[in-house]
């Protein structure tokens, strides 16, 4: 029901008593950590405003209840990794299918080795990337498909063969594999499987040219194989 106020207009939408500048940002960030450790089943709007120090009321106003707050989370999280805007802007100037790729194999490397990788945002993410909400849906018409479409004409033209060729699709795969597992695995599980890979920073350059590499010398092959 619309408050009415003085001489029966209605009145502003009340905001929380600590509607105070950053409240919105610091609940983003503690609905993070919180989505991360629970899922979107399990984890609260009660939690999540004590650990923010916010009103209970904060989370409808900001973003108009539960679900809204978690689409909000799973939007802030992608725009820490690799955006459309991102991967468009390294690529763009660049010569030749080689250099795009390897713009944006250093690029999803860097920041997948980076400090987001001890963050809330490879947990949200990698949960959606394997068991998608309804909020992935959306950011996946927007940012995930046009992205694939770069790759797959970047794919196509290295192999020399059509973008809807089957073996362009599956070398597409073979790129995108290596960057999935480094969002969704545990990387304490990793170490203890594969000791001699170390994911700091400061090697990604030379696990970037390892995947560059690999991926090049990959996709020659099977071009070669598919134009017989």
């Amino acid at each position: 029901m619309t408050e009415v106020g003085i001489r029966g207009r209605p009145s502003p939408r009340r905001r929380p008593r600590e509607g105070r500048p950053g409240t919105r940002e610091e609940l983003l960030e503690t609905a993070g950590q919180v989505f991360a450790e629970k899922g979107l089943d399990r984890a609260t709007g009660r939690e999540i405003c004590e650990r923010a120090g916010a009103n209970p009321a904060a989370i409808n106003y900001y973003f108009g209840g539960m679900e809204g707050l978690y689409a909000a989370v799973v939007e802030e999280a992608h725009s820490r990794l690799l955006t459309l805007e991102k991967l468009s802007t390294a690529v763009a100037g660049k010569p030749d299918p080689k250099a795009k790729l390897k713009a944006i194999i250093e690029l999803a490397i860097d920041l997948l080795t980076g400090p987001i990788s001890t963050s809330w945002v490879l947990r949200v993410f990698g949960r959606e990337f394997v068991a998608p909400s309804f909020a992935f849906e959306a950011l996946i018409e927007r940012q995930g498909i046009p992205k694939v479409r770069i790759l797959r004409s970047i794919v196509a033209e290295l192999m020399q063969r059509p973008e809807d060729d089957p073996a362009v699709a599956r070398g597409c795969l073979t790129l995108i594999a290596p960057c999935a597992m480094l969002l969704i695995a545990d990387r304490g599980t990793l170490r203890r499987a594969l000791p001699g890979l170390d994911l700091k920073r400061e090697n990604a350059a030379g696990l970037a040219e390892h995947l560059l590499d690999y991926a090049l010398a990959g996709l020659a092959a099977v071009g070669r194989e598919a134009a017989r």
